[in-house]
């Protein structure tokens, strides 16, 4: 490793992306537009079907046992049924307004959070479909602090104007390169492969986590975001997930030449991260399928260990899962990206 080489393209770099006015806007305005068009469109808490969380016992949740009075509330349209059987657990979904109401029929109570307009409504109906039956309920109430949707769809945002930029800034950067015969002279100077690779790397990094700091300051001014964990760990599961995002971009540009083909490639890549990753809305009830699927892409964890430091004060021990999923990711993209890695090679 040639230090000297490496900051002569690292710097190089860093200056073409800053001098294209037009990247350098998009960057800079398209998730603001994103979090200034949420914040007007939804109001509170933004998400449009309730959620019940109903306690059910670890035993009776593996054999699919309910009672005839559960039966008939989880057969109301329009709202969402998620089976608990932590009640801590669930009572803190429902203080950070991820449930709207907690029934727990073995012990004939439920709660409601006091904050939240959805929860007095789920009440409602809830009590509506008791008319009639001879059990009262012990009503009980969970308070905390009011989470707006656009603080919840914050970290789905930032992560996902991180991940087009990582993958399209890398993808699209080293394919021109290649395209432009810049690879095929670079390769016939002294600069390394690895070099190479580890300045675009770093450089790609750099510019993204500047350009998401500066908008997060910008937007907190404005917005005054909730923030219950550290800013340093929120820093680093955004460091971690940026570089598996970058990596996965250096594997999918690392043997192609044509625009047409890496475009089609990085559209396919980002855009199931996009719907299924957590950024727009919330898995929990999803089908485990789904939650399977998700799991394999980097955005889901990059996103879900945010919203956790951001919505939960999760320390980095809390979200360790996240944390070693992305290395483990990093690590295998990286391996690859580098193995395939061809200076002017089509494929």
């Amino acid at each position: 490793m040639n230090f000297k080489r490496f900051f002569a393209v690292f710097k190089a770099r860093n200056i073409e992306f800053f001098r294209d006015k037009s990247s350098l806007g998009w960057n800079l305005f398209f998730p603001i537009l994103l979090l200034v068009g949420f914040s007007f469109i939804f109001s509170g808490d933004g998400r449009a079907a309730y959620k019940v969380g109903l306690l059910v016992e670890q035993e009776k949740m593996q054999k699919m046992e309910v009672n005839e009075a559960q039966t008939e509330l989880t057969q109301l349209r329009f709202i969402d049924f998620i089976n608990y059987s932590d009640l801590t657990l669930a009572k803190a979904k429902l203080s950070r307004h991820s449930l709207d109401l907690l029934v727990d029929y073995n012990e004939k109570r439920y709660w409601i959070n006091e904050e939240s307009s959805k929860s007095y409504l789920v009440e409602k109906i809830f009590l509506g479909q008791q008319l009639g039956q001879q059990t009262e309920f012990t009503r009980l109430q969970s308070s905390g602090k009011s989470i707006r949707y656009v603080d919840w769809v914050l970290p789905g945002i930032l992560g996902m104007n991180m991940m087009f930029s990582c993958l399209f800034g890398v993808g699209y950067v080293i394919v021109r390169y290649r395209k432009n015969s810049v690879l095929k002279r670079l390769k016939a100077t002294p600069l390394s492969a690895f070099e190479f690779v580890s300045a675009q790397l770093l450089s790609r990094l750099f510019i993204v986590m500047f350009m998401s700091m500066v908008v997060y300051s910008g937007c907190n001014v404005f917005f005054d975001f909730f923030m219950m964990g550290s800013y340093v760990d929120l820093f680093i599961i955004g460091a971690l997930g940026a570089f598996c995002l970058i990596s996965l971009g250096l594997l999918v540009a690392s043997r192609s030449k044509s625009d047409e083909l890496i475009g089609g490639l990085l559209n396919v890549t980002s855009w199931p991260m996009m719907m299924l990753s957590g950024v727009w809305f919330s898995l929990e009830g999803a089908p485990e399928a789904l939650k399977v699927l998700a799991d394999f892409m980097p955005l889901t964890h990059l996103v879900a260990g945010a919203r956790a430091v951001i919505t939960e004060g999760a320390t980095l021990s809390d979200i360790s899962f996240h944390i070693n999923i992305l290395l483990l990711m990093s690590s295998i993209f990286l391996a690859l990206g580098a193995y395939l890695f061809s200076w002017n090679t089509e494929r």
